[in-house]
């Protein structure tokens, strides 16, 4: 009787992991499509069915990163420490990130710098750590690639992110806190982005299904050239499972740090 109910458990933890799963306590309150439908109201999730912070996360399936111009940077064409929006479809402000990292880094290590992003909520409670070492970042080297390690809440890890080697493609896997890979993500053979969006296309681990996609936005040719300031939006299930949102917005995090970082030193 007890391994019955200990299987049952084990079984209802996963549910919700993946996107399509069954929702039995109907914790999953998804609105209607439509942006005049839309309302920024979470439900309430069961007691301790969610990390603290991440209800936030439960109801949504596109989460938008806005990069804050940093006036500075642009004046001296130096680095300085990222911050970023992150937004619902609404446009409405759910969480802050703040990069942490020393001068040194910034200037010598430049895009491959070791940093701490802090992801706050509105109330200023962190509720998300990305740990990002400092790695290597070339196809000609396939040992010791870019690895991010998410927390949520602060000191528990529920993830990571890692970068899969490739003569050819940029990509990643998601994977949760046993490492082992639940989702990948596929980059397109340019991420120049000269006129157009990119598109990092969400995949099952046999890379035969998509079910999302991390996309830069363009923001014009003024803004790419003379600002650092990169918007990206997450398309993903709303379903799928917030830990899993988190890891994807810490992936997000890695792709400008690795492909859209840049300033006028580099021009």
């Amino acid at each position: 009787m007890a391994s019955t109910d200990a299987q049952n458990q084990r079984s209802r933890s996963l549910l919700g992991f993946l996107p399509g799963a069954p929702d039995p306590d109907h914790r999953l309150c998804i609105s209607p499509s439509g942006p005049e439908n839309q309302v920024w109201q979470p439900s309430l999730p069961l007691p301790g069915s969610l990390p603290p912070g991440l209800e936030y996360l439960s109801q949504l399936d596109l989460i938008i990163i806005h990069q804050q111009v940093e006036l500075l940077g642009m004046i001296l064409g130096t680095e300085t420490s990222n911050k970023y929006e992150i937004k619902n479809s609404l446009g409405q402000r759910i969480y802050f990130a703040v990069e942490e990292s020393i001068c040194f880094n910034r200037t010598f290590c430049s895009t491959m710098r070791s940093c701490t992003l802090r992801i706050t909520d509105n109330s200023g409670r962190e509720v998300i750590t990305v740990n990002r070492p400092l790695r290597c970042n070339s196809c000609w080297c396939p040992c010791y690639l870019q690895e991010l390690e998410i927390q949520a809440p602060p000191g528990t890890i529920v993830g990571y992110v890692a970068q899969k080697w490739d003569p050819f493609l940029p990509k990643f896997a998601i994977q949760n806190a046993n490492r082992e890979d639940i989702l990948k993500i596929v980059g397109p053979c340019t991420t120049c982005g000269c006129f157009g969006d990119v598109d990092f296309e969400v995949k099952t681990t046999n890379e035969k299904l998509t079910i999302g996609k991390i996309s830069k936005y363009w923001s014009g040719f003024v803004n790419d050239v003379f600002t650092n300031a990169d918007n990206f939006g997450i398309h993903v299930p709303a379903d799928l499972d917030v830990t899993v949102k988190a890891a994807m917005i810490g992936a997000c995090f890695l792709l400008d740090f690795m492909f859209f970082e840049h300033s006028l030193a580099g021009l």
